[in-house]
């Protein structure tokens, strides 16, 4: 009986809610899933779950053990990944969280290049604004954007991320180009939904946040692409990511306005769980990473 493929299992099924999307995520039978266990409950003497004919649930001794067999796993692929740092290629599965806008428009290639270089590493890339808990839901290395809070996860620096105030062409000539935050138009502003506001110091910001909490806004929404397009169509104004509207500057069809009040830049950061060894895959990804998009980033030429 291997008990690394029990763990596996019975984490799987705990992480996935279910026996059969369990198996398919371990590409194998619901039959041998629920096999391995059973067999699990039977060497620890205690039921993990309590099934019901809908949904499972884990007992109390089913917390205790998820615990102790993600910490095992873990451990077992630091392992592998240390011991693989004297191998010429990187292999395994690498799980990454990424933000939308810039995984459509700057991830596509790097992954492409990243492949070509590392044919033995397999990507799960799972695209989201939020903020993903890096070790509760098994990711290797989260892609983070915006100013970081304490965390015992480790920060490290991949670019810097200028924010820009934009508006289009035609918007200017009808509505006047603004000197001071202060001289934006009411109920034009296009306001990204997870928009950070603690840059106290920039008085663009605190416009924009004074704007936000009064409701004084035209459109909001949680993709920065889609306000882009709105503020190209002549919708209001935003501030947006370079990586966002470098084209857009680049072909005239977005103007940057307030350059004076431009907030001070912050970063693309990966995000990954402190561990005295770090497995050779993610260590090569990172360092890919790191040195992929250039100093200053690409998409920063637009000037």
């Amino acid at each position: 009986m291997d008990r690394v493929d029990l763990l596996k299992a019975f984490v799987t099924v705990a992480t996935e809610g279910s026996f059969t999307k369990a198996a398919d995520k371990l590409d194998t039978s619901n039959q041998l899933v629920s096999k391995y266990v059973s067999q699990l409950e039977s060497y620890l003497g205690a039921r993990l779950f309590n099934r019901t004919t809908r949904r499972i649930h884990l007992t109390e001794a089913g917390e205790q053990c998820l615990q102790y067999a993600k910490h095992i796993l873990e451990g077992i692929s630091d392992m592998e990944g240390h011991v693989g740092q004297f191998q010429l290629e990187a292999k395994g599965l690498l799980r990454v969280s990424a933000p939308v806008s810039f995984s459509t428009l700057h991830l596509a290639s790097l992954l492409r290049d990243f492949k070509q270089a590392h044919p033995g590493v397999s990507i799960d890339l799972q695209l989201s604004d939020r903020k993903v808990d890096v070790v509760e839901e098994g990711f290797d290395v989260a892609l983070r954007i915006g100013n970081l809070s304490s965390s015992s996860l480790v920060a490290k620096k991949i670019a810097p991320i200028r924010l820009v105030m934009c508006a289009s062409p035609a918007y200017l000539a009808e509505h006047g180009e603004p000197k001071h935050p202060s001289e934006l138009k009411e109920g034009h502003y296009l306001r990204y939904s997870y928009m950070d506001y603690s840059q106290n110091d920039s008085p663009l910001i605190n416009t924009l946040k004074q704007r936000s909490q009064k409701g004084d806004v035209s459109l909001v929404v949680n993709n920065g692409e889609i306000l882009a397009e709105a503020a190209i169509g002549g919708q209001g104004y935003v501030l947006q990511p370079t990586f966002i509207v470098s084209r857009a500057l680049q072909q005239g069809t977005l103007k940057i306005i307030l350059n004076d009040y431009e907030p001070a830049p912050t970063a693309l950061y990966a995000l990954y769980p402190h561990r005295k060894l770090m497995s050779h895959k993610l260590r090569v990804f990172i360092d890919f990473l790191s040195n992929y998009f250039g100093q200053p980033p690409y998409w920063d030429s637009f000037e």
